[in-house]
């Protein structure tokens, strides 16, 4: 019975496993072995202590070291006897000269390997969706929207390449990260290394490029949360973003705007009590679970002010957060990928929002042109607002109500008036800056 929504309703079936307790114990069970060749690169214990942990601490079981910790109350210590049993003679070798977390942090370097790597696939599926809706619709003029209000026209292929923007500069930040987050420790009790003997330094060294992952420069008996911090601050910049474009979706998918709306199976259903729905449930999912993922930062923060060497507090915290946040931060690239390919633009919808306010949205494109031909730019917009309101209040044409003004006519005629309020032609460089965003960002997609 599943108790927590990601182990059945939210997430991928290849993020869940990098969580798994099976993995994890796996990459403990990975940690230990590199160690104890690292060991022997350096003169530590006997090359055949090492070769009998290679081979055989694969064989140790889970549900063994769990019922150990049900004696003993240490899940470290647990996997440790567990691997031992397994190993014969070289088992006595078996995490020689470490600590626990030496091993746990490590372990959860090489899981946080993986799943940087699943986020990033998925980030550049999601960068090459938007550049190819940023190329399709780089033309299509809409309305633009400021407080809410009608605005000056722009495209709807400037507003996917502006998400697209975001999403590569995600995957900057990732390869960014990486080298700071996916690391591992031998650093022991209190960080001195001191039951490693002199070649301590080495041995990390080796044990880390055995396992291919970085290796911390200094420590205590845990490495430093801020890098895993970082991990949870770019989990929760990543959702962002997606909540971002769902809120959007969401607003134009209104009824009393209907500019997009999500993809609608035959037979999906949208409400329980009102046949005719078509909710745009996906994204409202996103913009929930958004919520979520960010969450995850405080505590993470909180858990790099741990009491002097080391406490706990960080511990029991982390088992919650490094799968919660993983897993939705994943789930939720997914879905947003899914609804950017499947979603229906309504030009007609479009359109008719575009012409509603019958060009008085258009009033800066005038403002412009009559300081352009002479006018003092504060006066022309003092001129022009006021002609707007006027035919706001009047529900008139803005070309009508400027077409009365003799000061308006000195410097633009109503046919100069007429071209300077059609939306086609006052979206500047647009288009320009939606193919210089794609020019730029493909190559991240491949």
């Amino acid at each position: 019975m599943a108790v927590h929504p990601i182990e059945e309703r939210y997430g991928t079936t290849e993020m869940r496993a990098v969580w798994s307790e099976k993995y994890r114990f796996a990459c403990v069970v990975a940690a230990e072995v590199a160690l104890a060749k690292a060991e022997v690169a350096h003169g530590m214990i006997p090359a055949e202590a090492a070769a009998g942990i290679e081979e055989h601490a694969p064989e140790a079981s889970l549900e063994r070291a769990k019922a150990i910790e049900l004696e003993i109350s240490h899940d470290m210590m647990a996997i440790v006897k567990a691997i031992s049993e397994v190993c014969g003679d070289s088992g006595r070798w078996v995490h020689y000269g470490a600590t626990s977390n030496d091993i746990l942090d490590t372990a959860t370097g090489l899981q946080l390997r993986q799943a940087l790597t699943l986020i990033d696939e998925k980030l550049r599926l999601l960068l090459r969706v938007l550049l190819k809706r940023s190329e399709e619709t780089k033309s299509l003029v809409c309305i633009g929207r400021t407080h809410g209000q009608h605005g000056v026209p722009t495209t709807f292929g400037l507003r996917f390449a502006i998400w697209a923007s975001e999403v590569g500069r995600h995957i900057e930040r990732l390869e960014q990260l990486r080298p700071r987050l996916v690391v591992g420790q031998m650093t022991g009790a209190v960080g001195t290394q001191a039951a490693l003997g002199p070649k301590a330094m080495e041995i990390q060294a080796t044990m880390m490029e055995v396992l291919a992952i970085g290796s911390v420069d200094v420590s205590n008996q845990v490495i430093s949360r801020d890098r895993y911090a970082e991990y949870f601050m770019f989990c929760a910049n990543v959702a962002t973003t997606l909540d971002k474009i769902g809120i959007e979706i969401r607003s134009l998918q209104r009824t009393e705007i209907g500019e997009v709306e999500e993809a609608f199976g035959a037979n999906q259903v949208g409400s329980s009590t009102m046949p005719h729905k078509r909710n745009p449930i996906k994204s409202e999912q996103v913009c929930g679970l958004a919520r979520i993922v960010r969450s995850a930062v405080e505590p993470a923060l909180q858990n790099n002010t741990l009491w002097d060497e080391r406490d706990l507090t960080n511990s029991s915290c982390e088992r919650v957060l490094f799968p919660e946040a993983s897993i939705l931060t994943d789930h939720c690239i997914r879905v947003m990928t899914t609804v950017l390919e499947g979603l229906v633009i309504n030009r007609a919808a479009i359109r008719r929002n575009l012409t509603l306010l019958h060009g008085i949205n258009m009033a800066e494109s005038v403002m412009i042109e009559l300081t352009k031909k002479g006018m003092n730019r504060q006066d022309s917009h003092e001129r022009v607002r006021i002609a707007s309101m006027q035919a706001l209040v009047e529900e008139r044409s803005l070309a009508d109500v400027l077409g009365m003004d003799p000061e308006v006519q000195r410097y633009c005629s109503k046919t100069d008036i007429a071209a300077l309020l059609n939306p086609d032609s006052y979206t500047g460089t647009s288009v320009r800056q939606v193919e210089r965003v794609i020019g730029k960002l493909s190559p991240l997609c491949t």
